[in-house]
């Protein structure tokens, strides 16, 4: 990884970490988050991935006005850092702890690849 793919990378996660307080204070049953990005190919390589404990309160979260609220402060977080994407949740995936379990035994490395 190059110092500037490195440099950006902490700043995507610093703000990623105030998102993540965020969720967990606003969304019921939210867990964790994480990202995936391939730099050569950034800023359209950059995933967020929002973890969810089960599928049912993933589904109750979709359904609520708490997902819109969650994407604005998530382009409102990556403002802060001059990324804009055109097409945020083109670069957002939803999962849950559950699914991971049942399909990939809980190995998120696994999953995430």
């Amino acid at each position: 990884m190059k110092k500037s793919d490195k440099k950006l990378d902490n700043q995507i996660r610093t703000e990623l970490t105030e998102l993540c307080d965020f969720a967990t204070e606003t969304c019921e049953g939210f867990t964790w988050l994480t990202h995936l990005v391939d730099y050569s190919r950034f800023p359209s390589s950059l995933k967020i991935v929002f973890v969810f404990d089960t599928n049912t309160n993933l589904v109750s979260f979709s359904d609520s006005t708490a997902e819109q609220e969650l994407m604005r402060q998530l382009a409102k977080q990556l403002s802060f850092i001059n990324i804009t994407p055109k097409e945020l949740l083109s670069h957002v995936r939803y999962d849950t702890e559950e699914a991971c379990s049942n399909e990939h035994q809980g190995k998120w490395a696994k999953r995430l690849s």
